[in-house]
């Protein structure tokens, strides 16, 4: 008889993934990113270098740029507190409650996405100006929206909405509502259930959609400026001072504003990230 020789585990190939190598999909993926992204950030850091510490420093600490990126972060960050709160009460009603005109609503909270910058803006000043169907109700009352730090808050609350309701409902919607009758047959009051049950699991989610609201509001331009009056000092943007600046061939100084924006906007992303880690830890830790 003829000896048969048995392929060893030492000769046989490893079974072929029909999806191309991790080398080719990682060397694609650093390209990509470097193309897009990486390299036209270093552009920005390159260019606001040329006028050196000293230079930066002077164009950052100017009263006009400092007032602007105050109003900028300082109104994103409200807008996304906003959002945080209102957009969890309205995820909640969507995945929680059925009622007449549940689609509909539901459709209404992805306008922000599809609507242009430009059209969001141009609608809330006129409902929201003097003479406005809503602003003529709120001026006799001392409150007054439109061409202020408040309507810029207002454009940002409008355009960030859909980002917290949208990465929070769908944890909602796996969350499983045994825990709850589970807590509530123990004797935990609702407010036990919604503090110790509820929140815990949607925290990191709530986090996610506070980050995104954040982000796009910071750099939000064509529904703001519209509203906000854009008044040096008062009601202007960090955006609009870039373009400013780039209009008048200040490229250094456009520069080291975007520069600013950006390493603020990165420190503060990387702040609320480890928050989500720290949450997603601790509920884990929970269960």
């Amino acid at each position: 008889m003829t000896d048969i020789a048995v392929p060893t585990s030492r000769h046989r190939r490893p079974p072929r993934s029909v999806m191309p190598g991790f080398g080719l999909t990682l060397g694609y993926t650093i390209f990509y990113l470097c193309l897009i992204v990486l390299i036209p950030l270093a552009g920005v850091f390159v260019k606001a270098a040329g006028l050196g510490f000293d230079g930066i420093w002077q164009v950052v600490s100017s009263p006009r740029v400092y007032s602007a990126l105050r109003l900028s972060f300082g109104a994103a960050a409200i807008a996304a507190t906003i959002n945080a709160v209102f957009g969890l009460l309205v995820a909640w009603v969507f995945v929680r409650y059925d009622f007449f005109g549940k689609k509909l609503l539901d459709a209404t909270i992805d306008l922000p996405f599809a609507l242009p910058t430009a059209v969001a803006g141009i609608a809330l000043t006129a409902l929201y100006s003097g003479n406005g169907w809503i602003g003529q109700f709120l001026e006799p009352l001392g409150i007054k929206v439109a061409f202020t730090p408040l309507g810029v808050i207002l454009a940002m609350t409008f355009i960030g909405l859909p980002f917290v309701v949208r990465t929070v409902q769908p944890v909602l919607e796996e969350a499983e509502k045994e825990l709850e009758e589970a807590a509530a047959s123990l004797g935990a009051t609702r407010w036990q259930t919604i503090t110790q049950v509820i929140l815990p699991t949607i925290l990191p989610a709530l986090l996610t959609g506070y980050a995104l609201s954040f982000a796009r509001a910071v750099g939000e331009y064509g529904s703001v400026i519209f509203i906000a009056g854009n008044l040096p000092l008062k009601s202007e943007i960090a955006p609009l001072l870039i373009i400013i600046k780039l209009e008048e061939f200040d490229y250094a100084g456009a520069t080291a504003v975007a520069a600013i924006m950006l390493v603020l906007s990165f420190l503060l992303l990387l702040i609320i990230n480890l928050l989500q880690g720290w949450s997603r830890t601790r509920s884990g830790a929970r269960a």
